[in-house]
């Protein structure tokens, strides 16, 4: 049986994972969608209630029902760079390829449309809180007076992106911002502002989370930090990433999040307070790790690689496929 990963060539962070798998005898497709028809081919039959499937890689042919899991990864978009590319062969060859490997028993790491729906943000934000985690006060609007009675509610105030990275080409990072005291909310009607408390930290935690595994890093702040200094990515401190202990009770939550949201892998972003509790900011259902295990030496890439080479075919991950099942 076999492991699909679906990625770019240039992922340094899957080629940690196919080296674990290939060091435990698994055999490992990868692959990039954005190749479809340029260096990668695909073939789906349907005839007298059999179906059959194939995929063509570099000249190595595998059949779709040999599959043992699929790891999607960070994927091209399907048939970028095909000789004559356009919108329309690229939902044609989506619609292909992602049709076809949904017709298979392969275990998903992560199922597209459970990704799909974790890349929105207010969703994650409702689903943290009936998981049980702390998220802090957060108004997504584009109102510019509720702005400014949330900012008066609240006058410590962080500003964010509400889908992440700006899509530009290469796509660009967009900071966390402090708001300032006596900001203008006028532009909030120009489109979503998501507005939150900010929360005095003395570390920021990244929790990977693998199936049943939970991975905890955390790095404290720099102490001469200014308040403006929020995101992490941007602030840089002194210290290295270490490994962290996962309080009892953030663990539960973060098992019923990824069960409310069909997920086997998030990579869960938390602030920590003066009295060392954890807030919910985010959680990216494709993180990279590769930065938190070259810190702490935690084997991220052998617990995914594990997870990936496993036997058995669960349908959902943590047994639900919905939020509801957090709330219970």
């Amino acid at each position: 049986m076999t492991v699909l990963i679906l990625t770019s060539e240039q992922d340094v962070t899957a080629d940690m994972v196919v080296l674990r798998l290939n060091e435990a005898g698994v055999p490992v497709v990868r692959l990039d969608p954005a190749d479809l028809t340029n260096g990668v081919a695909l073939s789906g039959e349907y005839v007298q209630g059999a179906c059959r499937g194939h995929l063509s890689v570099g000249g190595r042919l595998v059949g779709v029902d040999g599959l043992r899991s699929i790891w999607v990864r960070r994927p091209g978009d399907a048939a970028a760079r095909a000789a004559q590319p356009s919108a329309w062969l690229t939902q044609e060859s989506s619609q292909a390829l992602y049709g076809m490997l949904r017709c298979t028993d392969a275990r998903w790491m992560n199922h597209p449309d459970a990704a799909r729906r974790a890349r929105h943000k207010p969703w994650q934000l409702r689903l943290a809180q009936r998981s049980g985690l702390a998220v802090p006060a957060t108004l997504i609007t584009t109102f510019p007076q509720a702005a400014r009675e949330f900012a008066e509610r609240f006058p410590d105030l962080v500003v964010k992106p509400v889908s992440g990275a700006h899509p530009q080409e290469p796509p660009r990072a967009v900071p966390t911002s402090r708001v300032a005291p006596d900001a203008d909310f006028t532009a909030v009607a120009y489109g979503p502002t998501l507005l939150q408390r900010r929360i005095a930290k003395r570390a920021d935690v990244r929790l990977t989370a693998v199936g049943g595994e939970l991975l905890a890093a955390r790095k404290p702040a720099d102490p001469d930090a200014g308040p403006d200094d929020v995101d992490v990515r941007f602030a840089p401190s002194p210290h290295p990433w270490l490994p962290a202990q996962v309080p009892p009770r953030v663990a539960g939550a973060v098992h019923r999040y990824l069960g409310g949201a069909g997920l086997a892998y998030g990579a869960f972003d938390f602030v920590e307070d003066a009295d060392g509790h954890w807030w919910f900011l985010e959680c990216n259902q494709s993180g990279q790790f590769g930065f938190i295990e070259m810190d702490t030496g935690q084997p991220i890439a052998a617990a995914i690689a594990r997870w990936l080479a496993r036997d058995g075919n669960p349908a959902r991950p943590y047994g639900g496929d919905d939020d509801r099942d957090a709330a219970s």
